[in-house]
């Protein structure tokens, strides 16, 4: 596990972005899934105004690790939150993008969604392997669409299930343990003060960080990163 730690969620927004721009320039083709979330929407906007000239973006195929199940125009859409910060000003082919379709049925467009993966992504382990997954981390502890009291689906044989939120009983489809855990490398962007309890609960081992899904985030690689602001890591030791 590495940390970068900066001083804002502007300036973490700048060394991710910085970071991805080596990653793409490294590899001929990058398989990279997408997280929603504020602190995404900040790199995404810092990629679209001053990263232009450094990514190849015909060399990136985006997907997402988790969606709600809305139809692509709705304002909870993770992947309509893409579009808005960095695919509409972008130049990537509309094949390089893979989204969730969640007006889908949510257990047919998880099927769906896992089905694409194996078919599309290159295979380490004997599953799929995406170069980088991107992952936030809730006030709870949830990661991509995991939550606390559906931890059992990180251990899940499928590619892909349809997670509930706690409070609202929406549906989403979320990418499971195994293949986040199968990344090349696996980044969180976390931002905030109030992140801070969770963030060190879970770097740290203290507290109730077992029942966090997001502690259960340990790619077989190795390749684990931290991106965070001074806010979000006050609480390290």
């Amino acid at each position: 596990m590495k940390l970068k730690i900066s001083k804002t969620k502007q300036e973490v927004a700048v060394d991710f972005a910085r970071y991805l721009a080596i990653l793409i320039a490294a590899r001929d083709k990058v398989h990279i899934a997408l997280s929603g979330g504020s602190t995404p929407t900040v790199v995404f906007d810092e990629l679209a105004a001053n990263f232009q000239p450094d990514i190849d973006w015909t060399k990136v195929q985006l997907y997402w690790g988790d969606e709600r199940c809305v139809p692509p125009t709705h304002e909870e859409s993770n992947f309509k939150m893409t579009v808005d910060h960095l695919i509409s000003k972008i130049d990537i082919p509309a094949e390089n993008i893979h989204p969730i379709n969640g007006e889908n049925t949510p257990e047919h467009e998880a099927k769906r969604y896992g089905q694409l993966l194996d078919s599309s992504l290159p295979t380490e382990n004997g599953l799929p392997r995406f170069d980088l997954v991107i992952l936030g981390l809730g006030d709870d502890g949830h990661t991509a669409s995991i939550f606390p009291h559906q931890i059992q689906l990180w251990e899940s044989r499928k590619n892909c299930e349809v997670a509930v939120h706690p409070e609202s009983g929406q549906k989403r489809i979320t990418i499971t343990g195994r293949i986040i855990n199968n990344a090349n490398i696996v980044t969180f962007l976390v931002t905030g003060e109030n992140k801070a309890r969770k963030v060190k609960e879970i770097i740290n081992g203290v507290g109730e960080f077992t029942n966090y899904p997001a502690s259960l985030v340990r790619p077989t690689s190795g390749k684990l990163l931290w991106f965070l602001d001074v806010a979000a890591a006050g609480l390290l030791t």
